[in-house]
């Protein structure tokens, strides 16, 4: 019998009405922005008369470093949920949104994949309620104030050199990263050098997913700073009274989305920033909604717990004064195997070897996640070329240190697949085990941060920068944003920032090429290596597969 695939199970899901969903949560049907039948929005008004409840347990989805098509955290934080919804724990999951540019790329959406998804599917990595469109609009508008106050008598005496302002789009498009605009003449505008990132990386979605309320949004986006003026004085967006417009292009889209998985539990996806060049967390208003809610919240962090865990912990943590009790951290056969050296064409083949030697990038990302004071579980998401074998040689792995290792098989099972799972994260939870710290104190300096960062989670020796970069660091130092924390750029698939370098690499540098300020968010960009802010198509993107067949169902999205 073949496979299905992914969204082949998705749209033979018995989808119920999204009234019924929130009914769970004890939300009327009044509090509901409907978006159809099957998703919805839940209005401000009724998460502001909640604001009160008491808190439920946070719980915290991340995972080794991937390989290109991802370990399946998304997957494994839709099978937990289901899993403790399963055995009688109430529980939300909360998502970030996909972006279109993996959705037509090479990792495909981000739903979940097989009997642990979010439904309806394609709805949800296309278009879904419109809310990158609408933070797309915001950063872009306020690109065009700048180019247009600039074209006209430029009271601010913004530096068309100096504007760090960039426009953005929810595609890869490499050609676009950098770009001469205003051309063809005075009445086109000042001619400057510009360029564009993915909507997912730009401040306007790290404001919008770190924001508490509308009223926070808004002073959030007037503390953008756009650029400098030719005497190198900052200029921000309340100077050129932007902020009341691209709040009101975000009204409606701050509001968190409901939807459901395919056991029909409740499910909240809000804002999406990727976490190899953004803080990579679902939003704070959507998280804090879920954990007035429910009694377990269970939320992911993008890519490798050296990226999405450690800014879950050091900014979205930070920010929202929020408190985890457990990690799970999700690890594949296939990519142990790939840290241990072998080829992605090679790893369906049992390999103990390699595996062992492996399980190098697990044991360091345990050992990460227990400097944040979280008691931790080890997930396997089971694939079904993995061994007898392979499995055991993880568990005894993990228990070395004092971690249990569970083998969960939600992708073909559902939430059944993920119950012994669901029951020893319930007892972490409640076991009152977790002593929550950050990393680092507000107070040090700000390279000391990112240093911090690269030696004790990357295993590096140092961090290292240019003159220039070095300055920056300085400027920002003492112009009032010491206290920020730090938001690295870098490859996922590796410590380093070498892509290549596998396993548990240490000793090694990280490279800082460019430092970006983000007042607005309140955290530093540091850039690493070669990372892009505006990524590129594959070879065969995975655009070439989608299509509408005759009976005018979508095909080929994964």
């Amino acid at each position: 019998m073949a496979v299905k695939s992914d969204i082949e199970i998705a749209q033979a899901a018995n989808i119920l009405p999204i009234r019924e969903i929130a009914a769970k949560l004890a939300i009327p049907y009044e509090a509901l922005i409907p978006f159809g039948h099957d998703k919805a929005k839940i209005s401000a008004d009724f998460i502001k008369a909640n604001g009160k409840s008491k808190n439920g347990k946070l719980i915290l989805v991340t995972a080794v470093s991937p390989t290109p098509a991802g370990e399946g955290k998304t997957t494994t934080t839709v099978g937990l949920g289901d899993g403790l919804n399963r055995i009688g724990k109430k529980t939300v999951i909360c998502l970030r949104e996909p972006s279109l540019g993996p959705c037509f790329g090479m990792k495909g959406g981000a739903a979940g994949g097989g009997y642990a998804q979010v439904v309806p599917m394609t709805d949800i990595n296309l278009h879904f309620t419109g809310d990158f469109h609408a933070i797309g609009a915001a950063n872009n508008l306020l690109a065009a104030l700048i180019d247009n106050h600039m074209h006209w008598d430029n009271e601010l005496n913004i530096d068309p050199r100096r504007v760090n302002w960039r426009r953005v789009l929810d595609m890869n498009d490499r050609v676009l990263r950098t770009i001469t605009s205003g051309l063809g003449g005075y009445h086109n505008g000042v001619v400057r050098e510009a360029g564009f990132d993915i909507t997912v990386a730009s401040e306007v979605m790290a404001i919008f997913c770190l924001a508490t309320d509308l009223a926070d949004l808004e002073n959030r986006l007037a503390n953008i700073v756009l650029g400098y003026t030719r005497s190198n004085e900052a200029v921000t967006v309340r100077q050129l009274n932007a902020h009341g417009a691209m709040t009101a292009l975000l009204r409606d889209s701050f509001q968190p989305n409901i939807v459901q998985t395919m056991e029909n539990n409740p499910a909240f996806m809000h804002g999406g920033p990727f976490a190899n060049i953004a803080h990579g967390c679902n939003s704070i208003i959507a998280t804090t909604t879920a954990l007035k809610l429910a009694d377990y919240v269970v939320t992911e962090a993008g890519f490798g717990a050296d990226l999405g865990a450690e800014k879950f912990f050091n900014i979205k943590c930070r920010k929202a004064g929020l408190e985890p009790d457990a990690v799970v951290l999700v690890a594949t056969i296939k990519a142990l195997k790939m840290h241990g050296g072998i080829a992605v064409g090679d790893l369906a083949a049992e390999n103990l070897k390699a595996l062992e030697s492996g399980c190098k990038n697990l044991e360091r990302h345990i050992r990460n996640l227990g400097k944040f004071g979280v008691p931790i579980v080890v997930a396997i998401n089971h694939f079904t070329a993995d061994t007898d074998a392979e499995v055991k040689l993880v568990q005894e792995f993990c228990a070395k240190y004092h971690v249990k290792a569970i083998k969960c098989t939600h992708w073909a099972d559902g939430g059944k697949g993920a119950q012994e799972l669901s029951e020893h994260v319930a007892k972490l939870c409640d076991s009152g085990a977790a002593q929550f710290r950050t990393l680092y104190d507000d107070d040090i300096p700000l390279w000391e941060k990112a240093a911090t960062i690269a030696r004790e989670i990357y295993g590096a020796d140092d961090i290292i920068a240019d003159k220039k970069v070095r300055e920056q660091f300085e400027q920002f130092q003492e112009a009032g944003y010491s206290k920020y924390p730090i938001c690295m750029a870098k490859t996922q698939y590796s410590f380093s920032t070498d892509p290549n370098l596998r396993g548990a690499p240490s000793g090694h540098v990280v490279p800082i090429r460019e430092v970006r300020l983000a007042a607005g968010a309140e955290f530093i960009v540091v850039v690493c290596g070669a990372i892009m802010t505006m990524p590129g198509l594959p070879r065969v993107p995975a655009a070439n597969d989608i299509r509408v067949n005759k009976d005018g169902q979508i095909e080929g999205l994964s």
